[in-house]
């Protein structure tokens, strides 16, 4: 089989990871290809690099596509999201005075409980919180939304937030150009090491199902090159199963390590990979399981209604037809080509493309094509469902 080279762009970033093992573990190989993998300084400029065809593909914010559709940020290029290259992996931190405070107010920081940590964040504000996001178009941002409005600040209007790119989100930390953060590991973690930044909450607290990162091309490469796009998902999909084996956390993360990946010592990026998270600065630590998925519980299908329900809570805050932007939300999360290109790669496939969100309070298994299929837990932590087909 003749290789083909194909650049793919992504962050510095632990979710990255399906990416840059499906090169150094030869999954790629395997499937004819080779993967240049391009470092993104931000989340701008690789949404620049994918829309205007500087690279084939990308490790994407699983936002991006459907804002790209609902012609947000700019740049109205279609963009499909192939697949989810993981589920949750974020952290929420705060700088030491928000820290020092919450800690005097009896706060126990245990990182999985998202109601008693906004209580807590908002009970010890004083005056409007600045909080850093790596783009305004992020899982991130939603879950920071959907979160402080449900704990009693009002968001966006009570809060306001910051473009930061994540390598840089502990440096604007420790300068005082934000309060607090919300960013995909290893960041939260080098702020801790750096002495600026104590984590207060996992991102799957709030919401234990999202999906952060997809990978992503333009619509058009995707209909004009079906076959390098099925290998190109085969491989990154054999990575992402090869990830999700405990076994191998401790080489995955030496392998992230490098300078030209992530550029961290090996025992901070592992943090993120385990989900046993030093919080502060005296080496306190929390156990998150589930903190960073890349396989388990059908983690790599993309949910029609993972796209709507990003859509929906876009809407809701721009002031949007709510039921306008659904479908253009739906469309883009491309359950189709999963299913036809990774069921020969022995995926298994479940019987819906559609489910409702925040609906599963433990592993439920559900009819499914390939094999059996066990959907892991899947609430928000207020409670709330989003039924993408109300009746």
């Amino acid at each position: 089989m003749t290789t083909t080279r194909l650049s793919v762009a992504f962050i510095p970033l632990t979710d990255a990871a399906p990416l840059i093992a499906a090169e150094e573990m030869g999954f790629a190989r395997e499937e004819g290809l080779s993967l240049d993998l391009v470092r993104a300084p931000s989340w701008s400029s690789l949404r620049d690099m994918l829309a205007f065809g500087r690279v084939e593909a990308a490790h994407l914010l699983s936002a991006m596509p459907v804002a790209m559709a609902l012609g947000l940020g700019g740049v109205a290029s279609p963009v499909s999201a192939l697949m989810v290259l993981s589920m949750n992996g974020t952290v929420i931190g705060v700088n030491q005075t928000l820290a020092a405070a919450m800690a005097e107010a009896g706060h126990d920081f245990a990182i999985t409980d998202a109601t008693t940590a906004g209580k807590a964040v908002v009970a010890a504000s004083e005056g409007r919180l600045r909080i850093g996001v790596p783009f305004p178009f992020s899982m991130h941002a939603e879950l920071l939304y959907y979160w402080l409005s449900a704990s009693g600040l009002p968001a966006p209007q009570g809060i306001e937030i910051k473009s930061v790119p994540p390598p840089l989100m502990a440096d604007a930390l420790a300068a005082g150009e934000i309060d607090a953060f919300c960013v995909g590991e290893p960041w939260g973690s080098k702020s801790v090491e750096d002495g600026s930044g104590t984590l207060l909450l996992a991102g799957r607290a709030i919401w234990s199902a999202a999906p952060e990162k997809v990978l992503a091309t333009r619509t058009e490469w995707a209909a004009a090159e079906p076959d390098l796009t099925a290998r190109l998902m085969r491989a990154v999909w054999k990575a992402a199963r090869w990830l999700g084996d405990s076994g191998v956390k401790t080489t995955a993360s030496e392998m992230l390590a490098r300078p030209e990946y992530l550029d961290l010592e090996p025992h901070i990026i592992d943090r993120g990979l385990t989900g046993r998270l030093t919080i502060n600065q005296k080496g306190d630590t929390r156990e998150c399981p589930g903190f960073l998925e890349f396989h388990a519980g059908a983690a790599n299908f993309p949910w029609k209604s993972q796209g709507m329900w990003i859509a929906s809570q876009m809407a809701a805050r721009l002031g949007l037809d709510r039921r306008e932007v659904l479908e253009p939300g739906r469309a883009v999360f491309r359950s189709d080509l999963y299913r036809n290109y990774l069921a020969e790669a022995g995926a298994v496939l479940p019987g819906a493309s559609e489910k409702i969100e925040g609906g599963i309070a433990q592993g439920t298994a559900v009819a499914a094509e390939n094999g059996r299929l066990i959907l892991s837990e899947n609430l928000f932590f207020d409670g709330q469902i989003f039924d993408p087909n109300p009746k």
